[in-house]
């Protein structure tokens, strides 16, 4: 009796356990896209508009749209968000002027910006922690008169990651 009772308990535990990791398997949520994989340049626009990128490092359950811009976190939770950008004046003595907004919903969260006549190039990151809904949507914003260059280096960057839900 001992016995068999033993192996009951230790089936349901086992049943339990193989549920738990199931259920945390099928809640990961994660992406990581970079502008592009060519030499290219976006921007300037007369107005702000969402950057799409179009290189894919990784897209769980692809909650990142390639053809919108647009992360639609998919479970409630805290997430980290993280940006890296990168602009070059092409030519000295050129304006670098590399601004862009991190936003969740229509607001923006972060932002990275640099204008000036000092350098040819800069790059800066951004990276928190958010608690997102399922349905928010993650998009970054190239600002006004802004712009960004990219090639096979991927070095503007946008991630994010569901780190608990």
């Amino acid at each position: 009796m001992y016995f068999c009772d033993s192996t009951k308990q230790l089936t349901h535990a086992l049943e339990h356990t193989s549920n738990a990791l199931r259920n945390r398997r099928a809640s990961r949520s994660a992406f990581s896209v970079a502008l592009t994989d060519k030499l290219i340049c976006v921007g300037p626009y007369p107005a702000d508009s969402t950057i799409i990128y179009n290189h894919v490092f990784v897209n769980l359950d692809d909650r990142y749209n390639t053809s919108t811009g647009i992360f639609t976190a998919p479970h409630s939770g805290v997430y980290n968000l993280a940006l890296t950008v990168y602009s070059n004046s092409i030519s000295p003595g050129s304006r670098l002027s590399m601004c862009v907004q991190l936003m969740i919903n229509g607001v923006p969260r972060g932002s990275v910006n640099d204008n000036n006549y000092q350098d040819r190039e800069d790059s800066s990151s951004v990276s928190f922690a958010e608690r997102l809904s399922v349905g928010d949507q993650v998009w970054v914003t190239l600002r006004a008169r802004c712009f960004l260059c990219d090639d096979s280096s991927h070095r503007n960057i946008f991630s994010g990651f569901l780190a608990y839900d």
